[in-house]
């Protein structure tokens, strides 16, 4: 079913709007906030089974991970938001030096303003009102723009957002790239992005403009290494399930597996015994196994598959945007597939000698924004985490650090800058206020000049 192009928004009177908004302070109660974010709470909650609907359209996203990966996330997002806000925003206090004494200092957590919020396709929902939680918690007005890819995700995007939040503070703006370039010529008091590290570049450098604050949620190829010593049944099924989530298009999925030569075949004949128990014989009848977003880019997935030997999968058809998940192994180190984020259902398989050999790939690429390691030895995960970098790291699992609110969720590098989720999305959308409030009383003249021998001693002494 197609999805009718929405008439252009007038950019710069959006902005005004919410411009006004702002300034109006309707933001900064602490109850509209609350009362804004168990709106998209409910929003999530009684929509189910339309945003559902959606998201089979857009990348056909089976049932659970609709469910789990997009509409509960954000609303456990917005409760958690919701239930700590009042302990979020309360005015930390700094301890005043003898220098400005009587006096008392605090950090206040300031809204920014009005933000502008760039999801991507692959999480249609979870991309654009994860940020946006923030965003309310903290006591922002924000434009949404939600990928143009996933048209029925967006187009429901937009109605949910006017029916159930605040019209003066959020707005959803739909559009293609001409819509995301009009956006990010106007004044902002941060953007937050989330997508591909090249127009990661282009929103830096519109940022860049205004002196505006940005986070960039962007991506890479996320390494993952198996030793001897792990578990390859365990490593199998997890490395499975994660990689070929929503068909592989997760920014935070295991891209390649580093797996010691002297276990590779076991490994190798263990993940192709998850992928078939996972989705069956035939993946492509599969309930739980998704689509590639387009034809473009299952197409260019297709091409990927030539850069190496299919253990299990490697089957293409354009037609029904479907790539099978797959597991490739004899890659070549300068092969394509290894050059950039694959962001879709291939997994390279590439054996080592010794951890010095993954260890110096990793280093000799941007890092990554994940980091997994699967070992039973403790040295070497202490090893695998003190030799790299990346925006996270995980031991034995892969994906799952995302469901954890008390973790912060972003990359280091050319996989992004800034991080969110739980408090993390409130301190993102929030500026530290520096705020320091003295009396009238003791004016000490010793402050003042001039300055004699005496008074700079004791001035010097005091600061």
């Amino acid at each position: 079913m197609s999805v009718e192009t929405p008439p252009a928004p007038d950019i710069a009177a959006v902005v005004q709007s919410l411009r006004a908004a702002f300034d109006s302070g309707v933001t900064r109660d602490l109850a509209w906030r609350r009362g804004q974010l168990a709106a998209l709470e409910r929003m999530m909650l009684e929509n189910e089974a339309e945003i559902a609907e959606a998201l089979k359209a857009d990348l056909g996203k089976p049932f659970g991970e609709a469910c789990t990966a997009e509409i509960d996330f954000v609303r456990k997002e917005a409760s958690y938001a919701r239930k700590h806000l009042r302990r979020w925003a309360q005015p930390q206090r700094a301890a005043s030096p003898l220098a400005i004494q009587p006096g008392q200092s605090v950090i206040e957590a300031s809204p920014y303003g009005v933000t502008l919020i760039i999801g991507a396709w692959n999480y249609p929902f979870q991309l654009v009102l994860g940020p946006l939680v923030g965003a309310i918690a903290a006591g922002n007005c924000a434009v949404v723009k939600p990928s143009e890819m996933a048209a029925r995700s967006s187009a429901l995007l937009k109605q949910l957002v006017e029916r159930y939040l605040d019209p003066r503070a959020f707005t959803v703006v739909e559009g293609d790239a001409d819509v995301s370039t009009a956006l990010l010529a106007q004044r902002f008091d941060l953007i937050f992005y989330t997508g591909g590290e090249g127009v990661g570049r282009v929103v830096m450098a519109a940022a860049a403009q205004h002196l505006t604050p940005v986070v960039l949620e962007l991506g890479g190829q996320n390494p993952c290494i198996v030793d001897e010593t792990a578990d390859l049944a365990v490593a199998a099924r997890r490395i499975v399930w994660g990689r070929f989530l929503n068909a592989g298009q997760i920014c935070v999925a295991p891209d390649h597996v580093y797996v010691a030569a002297s276990v590779e075949a076991r490994l190798l004949e263990e993940l192709k015994a998850a992928v078939a128990t996972m989705f069956g014989p035939d993946p492509k009848q599969s309930p739980d196994y998704g689509r590639i977003i387009n034809a473009r880019h299952t197409a260019r997935l297709q091409a990927l598959l030539a850069d190496g030997r299919a253990v299990t999968g490697g089957q293409a058809d354009v037609d029904d945007c479907y790539v099978a998940p797959t597991i490739l192994t004899e890659v070549a180190a300068d092969a394509p597939i290894l050059a950039g984020e694959i962001f879709g259902p291939i997994l390279p398989v590439i054996p080592y000698m010794t951890l010095d050999a993954p260890l110096a790939a990793i280093n000799a690429r941007s890092p990554a924004l994940a980091l997994y390691a699967f070992t039973k030895n403790k040295a070497t995960a202490d090893r695998i985490i003190a030799s790299t970098r990346s925006g996270s790291a995980t031991i034995n699992d892969v994906v799952v650090f995302m469901a954890n609110p008390n973790l912060p969720f972003g990359g280091v590098g050319a996989s992004g800058m800034g991080a969110y989720h739980g408090r993390f999305s409130f301190e993102a959308f929030s500026h530290r206020r520096a705020v320091l409030r003295r009396s009238f009383a003791l004016d000490a003249s010793v402050r003042y000049p001039p300055f004699t021998k005496g008074k700079l001693a004791l001035l010097r002494r005091m600061a």
